[in-house]
């Protein structure tokens, strides 16, 4: 395998792609960074910028059908500096976001935060947005898409010790075997720990919402300041988060991180395996019910009201998993709507096409 590759995140899986596919090691490249319709795409050799084809674009159905910053791609070389995307190779993992709007429960359509990562970072501040049921939120988006999470408490400079170990012993409490990194740019503190949990050849996304210190942990992780960081705010102490789009970044020691955006929802796609793994006691009280459609609502002989009333899980963790079922429940049924609106316009183009073709 091509050790430049590797240093790019290339493993075994896309190298046996790579030889089955027959495609040269010089054509396969990463896309690093997106940004307003252009790709930054780097292989073994050097960077480029990229576009997609018009046949791609004319054939793309879906969000999921564009490149993404992850993605590993074939590519034809203009010249030194420009490059045209010619196929996405099958992506190994995916995290995938849909917003959901403030006003109705509709949503929008999924987005790709990124592609083919192999452990999330999800980021709270202990000062901001600290949330177990988000925490829950992203696992079960994290769970559907195959991709490992673990946890960064930021800012932990903030609060006292004993409101750090009361913070941390609940969030084992309810996430046994997730590993949990407290961390703090302004002390120092965490940040070793952090740095020695990244692998050569390994990917890793940085996930939380604006001002919660992503970019500025990336900072300490590549010794640059190329991840962009707002201002401190004085009154608040809180970084205005300034990153608009998604970049890769390569660590000394071989590790991959990308930074994102804030996320302001975390909107689940297609994720009733994920609900379904990340509350497993819940599930299992479900199995029980009297009733196989039971909505663990109202019914009588509901197995999991009773273990909530009998304290085996609590108020807040039972809410939880009501609200995240009934809302990857909802895009399931969007998704299947948008897919018939998608064939039926598919048809309309292939009879318009054909009938042109009668004129001709």
């Amino acid at each position: 395998m091509d050790n430049n590759l590797q240093n790019l995140g290339f493993s075994a899986y896309f190298e046996s792609l790579r030889k089955k596919l027959q495609i040269g090691v010089d054509l396969v490249a990463r896309v690093i960074a997106e940004h307003r319709g252009m790709y930054y795409v780097k292989n073994s050799r050097s960077e480029f910028q990229a576009r997609i084809t018009g046949k791609q674009m004319f054939r793309a159905g879906l969000r999921e059908d564009y490149p993404a910053v992850g993605d590993w791609v074939v590519i034809t070389i203009i010249d030194k500096d420009r490059a045209t995307i010619e196929q996405i190779l099958p992506r190994r993992t995916i995290i995938r976001n849909t917003a959901v709007s403030r006003k109705s429960t509709d949503m929008t359509k999924s987005q790709i935060i990124a592609t083919n990562v192999d452990i999330a970072f999800v980021v709270e501040s202990v000062d901001r947005d600290y949330s177990l049921n988000r925490f829950e939120r992203y696992f079960a988006l994290l769970e559907d898409g195959n991709v490992k999470p673990a946890i960064i408490l930021n800012k932990v400079d903030l609060i006292s010790n004993n409101e750090l170990d009361s913070k941390i012993a609940e969030i084992k409490e309810r996430f046994t075997n997730c590993t949990v990194i407290p961390t703090s740019t302004k002390t120092s503190e965490g940040l070793d720990r952090l740095r020695d949990s990244l692998s050569f050849g390994k990917t890793y996304c940085f996930l939380g919402s604006s001002g919660v210190g992503k970019s500025s942990l990336v900072n300490s992780l590549i010794g640059e300041n190329k991840a962009k960081i707002g201002a401190i705010s004085q009154k608040n102490e809180r970084g205005k988060h300034v990153t608009t789009h998604r970049e890769m970044y390569f660590l000394e020691n071989g590790g991959v991180v990308i930074d994102n955006p804030g996320m302001r929802e975390v909107g689940l796609v297609n994720s009733e395996i994920g609900v379904r793994a990340i509350f497993g006691e819940i599930e299992y009280s479900a199995s029980l019910c009297k009733f196989a459609d039971c909505s663990h609502t109202h019914e009588a002989g509901c197995a999991v009201l009773q273990a909530v009333e009998s304290g085996m899980f609590s108020q807040d963790r039972y809410n939880n998993y009501i609200r995240l079922k009934k809302e990857a429940k909802h895009y399931e049924m969007t998704e299947h709507e948008e897919r018939d609106k998608d064939k039926k316009f598919g048809k309309y183009v292939k009879n318009y096409l054909k009938r042109m073709k009668e004129f001709e």
